[in-house]
This record gives C-alpha cells, sequence and structure tokens, in this order.
C-alpha cells in the first residue's frame, strides 16, 4: 500500500469512528426530540432538517439511477425502521426505560448475521450459535434487572410498555433485514437521501391526520433540532465515505462498541443513572455481536 494510500485509509478509518460516536447520541437526542416536540412533529422536523443537511453534504442523487423496486422495498424497510425508532424512543414511559429500548435496537448485528447465513448471502460457523445465545441472554438480562432469565420478571417489565419494548425489537429485526436485501439490490448511487425525504414525507403525513399538536420551539428547542439533525446528517456523511476509503474489517469490529458507547451518552445526556445489571448485559449484548461477527469471517 502506498503512502497515499495509507493516509486515505487512515482517513477513512477516522471518518468511521466519528460516525459511530455521532450514531452512539442518537437515540439520547431522539428521546429529547419527542419530549420537545412530541413524538409525530418531533420525527417530522428532525428528518425534514436532516434531509436538507444530507442534500447540503451528499447532494441529490436523479431518482433515475433507482429501480421502483429498491425504492419502494428498500426504501420502505429504510422509512420503517428510522419511524420506528423514533416512536419507540418517544413512547417510552421514562428516560430509563428508553435506554433499554434502545439496547434493544442492537440486537440487529447478530440478526443481520443470523438472517445473511439463513438466506446464504454468508457462510457463517457455529460461533454463531453461542453468539446469538449471549446476546439475547444480555437482554434478557437488561429486562429481568438482573434476576437471571426468569420469564415472570423479563414479562413483568415488558409488559409495563409493550407498544415501546415492542418496537425495539421489530427495529433490530428491520434493520437487519434492511442490511441484507440492500446489500443485494444496492445500485451505484446512495439511496440514503431519497430515503430520508421519504421518511419526512410519511411522518408530515401521519401527524396531519393526528390529534398532536406541535409545540413551537424556543431557542433551546432549535438549537436541539439543528442539533439532532446535523449528527444524523454528519453520521451518515461520515460513514458512507468511511466505507469507500476505510478498513472495512476494522470498521465492522469498532461498530460493535455501540451499544457501549450509546447507553454511556444516553446516560449522561438524559442525567440517568444506569444499574450494573444493565452495564452487565450490555456487555454481553456486545460481546455476543463480536462472536456473531467472527461467526461470519470464519464460515
Amino acid at each position: 500500500m502506498t503512502t497515499a494510500a495509507a493516509s486515505q485509509q487512515t482517513k477513512g478509518n477516522l471518518l468511521g469512528i466519528g460516525a459511530i460516536l455521532l450514531w452512539s447520541t442518537m437515540a439520547s437526542l431522539m428521546r429529547l426530540m419527542s419530549e420537545a416536540f412530541g413524538p409525530l412533529g418531533g420525527a417530522a422536523l428532525m428528518y425534514t432538517v436532516a434531509t436538507l443537511f444530507l442534500a447540503l453534504l451528499l447532494g441529490w442523487p436523479s431518482l433515475r439511477h433507482f429501480s421502483l423496486r429498491y425504492l419502494v422495498v428498500v426504501g420502505g424497510l429504510f422509512v420503517t425502521y428510522e419511524i420506528a425508532l423514533f416512536l419507540a424512543l418517544a413512547f417510552a414511559q421514562n428516560r430509563a426505560q428508553a435506554i433499554e429500548v434502545a439496547m434493544l435496537n442492537h440486537l440487529w448485528p447478530c440478526l443481520t448475521v443470523l438472517l445473511a447465513a439463513l438466506l446464504r448471502l454468508q457462510r457463517a460457523s457455529l460461533w454463531l450459535i453461542p453468539g446469538m445465545a449471549l446476546s439475547l441472554l444480555g437482554v434478557g438480562w437488561i429486562l429481568s434487572g438482573g434476576q437471571g432469565l426468569s420469564v415472570q420478571s423479563i414479562a413483568r417489565n415488558a409488559v409495563q410498555n409493550p407498544l415501546s419494548y415492542g418496537l425495539g425489537v421489530g427495529c433490530a429485526c428491520v434493520w437487519a433485514l434492511y442490511c441484507c436485501i440492500s446489500k443485494r439490490m444496492a445500485p451505484t448511487k446512495d439511496g440514503t437521501v431519497p430515503f430520508f425525504a421519504m421518511a419526512s414525507a410519511v411522518l408530515w403525513i401521519k401527524y396531519a391526520f393526528s390529534d398532536e399538536s406541535l409545540a413551537m420551539p424556543g431557542l433551546g428547542g432549535a438549537g436541539l433540532l439543528v442539533a439532532t439533525a446535523l449528527v444524523i446528517a454528519l453520521g451518515y456523511a461520515a460513514w458512507n465515505q468511511a466505507l469507500r476509503t476505510g478498513n472495512l474489517m476494522m470498521l465492522a469490529a469498532t461498530s460493535y462498541t455501540a451499544p457501549v458507547l450509546s447507553s454511556a451518552f444516553s446516560s449522561v445526556i438524559l442525567s440517568t443513572a444506569l444499574g450494573l445489571s444493565f452495564w452487565q448485559g450490555t456487555l454481553m449484548v456486545t460481546l455476543g455481536s463480536l462472536v456473531c461477527w467472527w461467526a461470519s469471517r470464519s464460515g
């Protein structure tokens, strides 16, 4: 590798790490947005402003580069995931519950490897089984409050807000499906900007038919809106560049620190103390994801 190529790869790796750090703040910022503007109005505003930032950073690709099938199937999955994630965090009964719901979403790396193996998109070794088991154990540990895999204790916590927890699990499943399908159907151009525009349009339509009233932001609310949208836009723009020039294996391995980073940022930003059982479960999910990643490499 030439010096110029090595420098370019290092720059790509740093951009990838920056994207992961930015995305680790998204769950807590989304929660604050829903508290300030409401679930639907906050999401619609956030994705609209993020679309504008992304269009400035990445440009607006011609829709001729995308097939109708790609826009409907892959775009539909992307829009479903983004909206469901915001609403899952918005409908959480408190901030601690929002952090737990965000952790459920972090099952997607394991589910992606499992689905890719089932669809024969990627080979995986038998290490996939203990990796999945460890991640599920971590989620169960979090939901049971560290009382072990007691079905009663897990159900007692989840039944407090089945919509929010259900959306959290659904997000992990939808994003895993998105990752597998988008890889097979991906065109030469990136569809992030039109996908965000689609999400914005769907949210504004849902808002128009809802009883929700949009709170008028003060200076603090406007700053929160711009900051959240900018974090999302910069994260996607940096990650796109990282995928083109960075070391993919290093980026993949680094991305599995997201559950720990997201929980740490959320604890600070949302001023919410997290118990030992939560961090134990988070570590299990992270290690389980790494084992699944290793299974996909050695398959």
